[in-house]
């Protein structure tokens, strides 16, 4: 019950049927602003320059588990450094050994392939066949038998067999 000012001057006060929201607004402030500090402390902040892919994305579970490959080849899983050698167990007490856990695995640009697929060899040997690969998202680019925008001119050919001869 809220009170009014009287117009009367008896002793009890006439019930006030309004609705405070004053304390609402404080408790969605207050949300707001932890919201607003907890949501940069979920990402990852490990610099990598991602290749861009044209797929479709896939769902991601609640607590993805990141892996990087980075420029220099050092891994990091989420935020924190690991050494090649300490990858399995360090995975194994992340995960509390549970194999089934999906490894987001994001590589630079730069990274060649051999070591790319070394860092694939090391999840497996730990017990980890669930791995997926992140890259950029981008738009599909459209067929090269579209119709040139210039008013019908050809595009320049280029060669589609190598210059040393061969079977394609």
């Amino acid at each position: 019950m809220a009170g009014g000012i009287r117009e009367h001057h008896g002793d009890e006060l006439p019930e006030n049927h309004e609705i405070n929201v004053t304390p609402f607004i404080d408790v969605m402030l207050v949300l707001l602003i932890i919201f607003m500090v907890a949501a940069p402390l979920s990402t990852v902040d490990v610099n990598v320059d991602l290749p861009a892919s044209s797929a479709k994305p896939a769902e991601r579970p609640d607590e993805p588990l990141y892996l990087t490959v980075k420029e220099d080849l050092s891994l990091n899983i989420g935020n924190d450094a690991v050494a090649r050698e300490q990858l399995a167990a360090t995975l194994n007490r992340v995960t509390e050994g549970n194999k089934d856990t999906r490894v987001f695995l994001r590589a630079d640009k730069a990274v060649d392939y051999g070591q790319f697929m070394e860092v694939m060899n090391l999840l497996r040997d730990a017990g980890y066949l669930k791995i997926a690969l992140v890259g950029l998202e981008t738009l599909p680019t459209p067929p090269a038998s579209a119709a040139p925008a210039d008013g019908g001119a050809e595009p320049p050919s280029t060669p589609s067999v190598p210059a040393t001869g061969g079977n394609p």
